[in-house]
């Protein structure tokens, strides 16, 4: 191995990144306060974790396109979740087993042992057996520059599994010994297979963790297990399963034996632009989770990855959620609570009737918003609730929250003469005292959670910088809203 020829990738890459970062950064539709990379292309978050008192993301980078290609680790660091530096490129392609043109260093994850900051990931090859995937090891003394182990890759595909769908390592220790999922397939069918390990370095096969039989569709990428409470918690990003594409499953897992039987199941957000989703611990004990917000070419509703490419760059991070779990067999989600530190520009109601005719409600500069409120379902009278987002005379976005139906959709066929689709759900907290909602907006992006968090639908849009109305009106009748705060969002 030469860590010199990896050292090389990175100068050069990081020469592009230095020459062409300001003309980005200029960008028209960048975000204001989600994540994304200094110049071309990012998809997973990869590594998020907790080290030396600072947040560490890595992600799927490449600097040189606003298209994916061959795939380096971007990374950054952070005190407060949304002020980010970035720091030197951590890896990059440049040995026999994760040098494909067509692959690189695919996604994984990042554990500290020693005080010593290690990174799992899937290197992608081709050496005369077609698209190989393998999982391979790098460490920094540091946090900034990696070594990869001289002895990759340390875990090949098992026999009976697709070396070409074994993919993203997820990594955690308990009891003084290091665990692994990977994300494979056998005959056919989704898979996670779990190994055990005292080092880091010799690895052990123990089980198929936990498998599909074509419900939950041929392929499970990005897997991650933690425990929450007393219950385990499995979530993967399933291809093959129509428009399941990041479900969570919760259940109960004995580390003697390796398996996890799931009790209950559920979707992560509904949205088109949420995929790959990964979660750790912080300082503060909290897990949090993160998501590319976007999707992939394969998936039944994908149109395109939008027209940011235009500016040299694609991709962004979801805004930082923190997970929590409900009743022992249900996750809800909602933005770390560091958001609120950047509001700006506060507006509040404590009740507010609306009816069939729209509503104006003033949302900071229309674009970069954080607003909640809660629909008094006793008091309320109409069928549907519609909520008219990024909106001018010709363009909007519409939320109907459907309490007759228990039917939530995001339509945003008319958000900007680009995007395309309406997702849609079950609308839980309809038997409820009341409904609460929550939309995150920025420049090209609106998150809605709504009842706490259960039901989530992030989608990417790209309105001009006029569509800056916010409107509230009802079908059959009127909705009575409490608790009403509307806030900008700064950085």
């Amino acid at each position: 191995m030469s860590q010199k020829s990896m050292a090389f990738a990175i100068a050069h890459a990081q020469q592009h990144i230095n020459d062409h970062k300001a003309q980005v950064s200029a960008g028209v539709m960048r975000q204001e306060y989600h994540f994304m990379g200094q110049t071309g292309w990012i998809n997973d978050p990869n590594g998020l974790i907790w080290f030396r008192g600072q947040y560490h993301i890595f992600y799927q980078f490449n600097p040189y396109s606003g298209f994916w290609g061959r795939m380096f680790w971007g990374h950054a660091v952070s005190d407060d979740l949304f002020h980010w530096r970035y720091l030197p490129i951590a890896l990059a392609p440049s040995e026999w087993y994760d040098d494909h043109p067509q692959g690189g260093c695919f996604s994984g994850s990042a554990i500290v042992k020693d005080d010593r900051l290690y990174l799992l990931y899937t290197g992608t090859s081709n050496n005369g057996r077609g698209f190989e995937q393998n999982q391979c090891l790098a460490w920094s003394d540091d946090g900034i520059h990696f070594s990869k182990y001289e002895g990759n890759p340390i875990i090949s595909a098992p026999e009976g599994v697709s070396h070409d769908f074994f993919r993203d390592p997820k990594v955690w220790e308990h009891e003084g010994a290091y665990y692994l999922i990977c994300g494979a397939q056998r005959h056919g069918q989704a898979c996670v297979l779990l190994y055990r390990s005292n080092d880091l370095i010799n690895w052990q096969f123990l089980n198929t963790m936990a498998e599909s039989r074509g419900e939950w569709g041929y392929m499970w990428e990005c897997p991650d297990f933690f425990q929450l409470g007393d219950r385990h918690v499995l979530i993967c990003s399933p291809m093959g399963a129509g428009e399941r594409t990041v479900v969570y499953f919760i259940g109960d897992f004995d580390y003697r034996t390796g398996r996890f039987s799931y009790t209950s199941n559920g979707e992560i957000d509904w949205g088109f632009d949420f995929y790959a989703p990964q979660t750790f611990l912080d300082g503060a004990g909290r897990r949090i989770m993160l998501a590319w917000a976007n999707c992939w070419d394969w998936m039944p509703f994908w149109k395109d990855w939008g027209p940011t490419y235009r500016e040299g760059w694609c991709g962004s991070f979801c805004v930082p959620r923190e997970v929590r779990l409900e009743g022992g067999d249900k996750l809800a989600f909602e933005p770390v609570r560091e958001l609120s530190l950047f509001h700006v520009d506060p507006y509040e109601s404590q009740h507010m009737l609306v009816g069939t005719e729209p509503t104006d409600i003033p949302v900071s500069d229309g674009v970069h918003y954080d607003l909640t409120f809660s629909i008094d379902l006793a008091s309320t009278t109409a069928d549907v609730v519609e909520l008219h987002m990024r909106a001018d005379k010709q363009h909007e976005t519409v939320c109907y929250l459907d309490l007759k139906r228990a039917l939530m959709v995001v339509d945003r066929n008319r958000a900007d003469g680009w995007s395309k689709g309406a997702t849609r759900s079950t609308l839980t907290g309809v038997r409820n005292g009341t409904l609460s909602v929550r939309i995150v907006s920025d420049r090209t992006s609106l998150e809605i959670f709504a009842d706490e968090g259960r039901v989530c639908h992030s989608l990417n849009i790209f309105p001009k910088n006029g569509c800056k109305e916010f409107a509230i009106s009802t079908q059959g009748g009127e909705a009575s809203l409490l608790d009403l705060q509307s806030y900008g969002v700064q950085i």
